[in-house]
């Protein structure tokens, strides 16, 4: 971001400031073209208006050098906001790294290849940014994580483990929600007017960034949990103590993400003190798992897992704002 310094001017009875040549020619504006002003307590914003604002657009040379990846590069170009990513080759893109491109295509969400030759890819961003919702996309996450956490804590109690094959998978539908939402909320950093639109103050993206991360983190260890229940054998008195007090992490997940939809303050300390009560409960149940020699260090492990999910969850609630008497 440039910073540029102008002096006001007195022209008849009005106040004028100039606007930065550069900036002008830059978005090829003219002579009566229009531009929107908003103005806060101690600043003034001036954005090109919905005609003539431009697509941000980035290429990404082809053949890659060795040190890059041309997923990580589409990806990164998603996530920093580009509307237009335009992949230019010296050379024919080969079978191997075309279907990498349409694999990567897969996890961003709104992200579609709109032309293609041998040599060139172009993939447009087709959703407005300003109908997208940070709460929705933080609450399709959060579902479809209770879901697998659900369906992968079950096993413990009904010993089938077929379920468990499907847990990877959901997890990638986290992973596209994930990257959609860090999108937007990088978009709002930089543009002031999506930020307004989205409701969204400076405090809020950070807390919305914060909390994707952490509902992405537990997914992870979801998937983890999981690989674990899949392999250890079953011990059904263990298993049950497990599942016994890891039940209680599903009330920490619903207390926590309400709070932090509602910036409800109240809810917020209920499920931290459900996390404090599931904390000591875990604590027991590894102290009754320790001292046997049958229990596996992989049992022992998994009880930690499980603390590592709760802990994910009941991070999000310490995001909620405490209210200040002034």
């Amino acid at each position: 971001m440039t910073k540029f310094i102008r002096r006001l001017q007195k022209i008849g009875s009005s106040i004028l400031v100039s606007i930065p040549k550069e900036w002008v020619d830059a978005n090829k504006l003219e002579k009566s073209d229009e531009v929107e002003l908003e103005t806060g307590t101690n600043s003034l914003s001036i954005t090109l208006s919905g005609d003539h604002k431009l697509p941000k657009e980035v290429v990404i040379l082809y053949p890659v050098s060795k040190e890059e990846n041309i997923i990580a590069n589409i990806t990164g170009a998603y996530l920093l906001g580009y509307d237009i990513i335009k992949i230019k080759g010296k050379s024919v893109i080969s079978a191997d790294d075309r279907e990498k491109i349409r694999t990567s295509m897969r996890r961003l969400v709104g992200m579609e290849i709109v032309e293609e030759d041998s040599s060139n890819v172009i993939m447009h961003f087709l959703l407005d940014a300003t109908t997208l919702s940070p709460e929705k996309i933080l609450k399709r996450m959060s579902s479809i994580a209770l879901g697998m956490f659900r369906d992968t804590l079950n096993t413990l109690r009904s010993e089938d483990k077929t379920v468990l094959q499907t847990i990877a998978n959901r997890d990638d539908e986290i992973d596209r929600q994930y990257f959609l939402l860090v999108r937007l909320i990088r978009s709002t950093m930089v543009d002031t007017k999506l930020a307004n639109a989205l409701n969204l103050e400076n405090i809020d993206i950070l807390d919305y960034r914060i909390a994707a991360n952490l509902l992405e983190a537990a997914g992870d260890t979801i998937v983890e949990i999981a690989k674990s229940i899949s392999e250890l054998a079953l011990m059904k008195n263990e298993f049950k103590k497990i599942y016994d007090t890891a039940e209680q992490i599903e009330e920490i997940h619903k207390k926590s993400i309400e709070a932090f939809i509602e910036n409800n303050r109240s809810l917020a300390i209920e499920a931290i003190k459900l996390h404090r009560s599931y904390q000591k409960k875990s604590t027991d149940v590894r102290s009754s798992l320790e001292p046997k020699k049958q229990a596996s260090i992989e049992l022992i492990d998994l009880v930690y897992t499980f603390e590592k999910i709760a802990r994910c969850w009941a991070d999000v609630a310490d995001l909620v704002k405490p209210v200040y008497q002034s």
